[in-house]
């Protein structure tokens, strides 16, 4: 699997866990040591946990497995490095004050939407409100 699908399928197993705001910052043409940053937040400690934990659980499951993996003690910021593709999952707080995605600003940044969620807005019906005008002729008098 290249590095690509990888950060697209970690993008995917943090909705599993509820996680939001998923970007996945695609650094090829900016750094050599990693191709991309997959990054999300988490309400708490128990959900950061959570994600890291579901991350790893299901590539495992597929013989994919983490190089290194950093801020299991804390949780606050956990990092999930698989060389080619670097997992950050922070709390609100965290990620706010660190502010990754102003560091590597110059990187391509893609919003990843809940794949739940976008089912729902293509079911919801769509309301259009129509704007009644009534239009009337003038007649010029001479």
């Amino acid at each position: 699997m290249n590095s690509k699908k990888i950060a697209e399928q970690i993008a995917n197993l943090i909705f599993n866990k509820k996680g939001y705001d998923v970007k996945i910052i695609d650094l090829q043409k900016i750094t050599s040591f990693a191709d991309y940053f997959v990054i999300c937040s988490a309400d708490s400690d128990t959900q950061v946990k959570a994600i890291a934990d579901e991350i790893d659980e299901k590539l495992r499951e597929e013989g994919i497995k983490y190089w290194h993996k950093e801020g299991m003690a804390a949780l606050s910021w956990v990092l999930l490095d698989y060389v080619d593709v670097v997992v950050h999952i922070f709390k609100k707080e965290s990620r706010e004050f660190y502010n990754i995605e102003k560091l590597w600003g110059d990187a391509p940044v893609f919003d990843i939407q809940d794949p739940i969620e976008a089912k729902k807005e293509i079911v919801k019906p769509k309301t259009k409100t129509v704007k009644k005008t009534t239009v009337t002729k003038s007649k010029k008098i001479k």
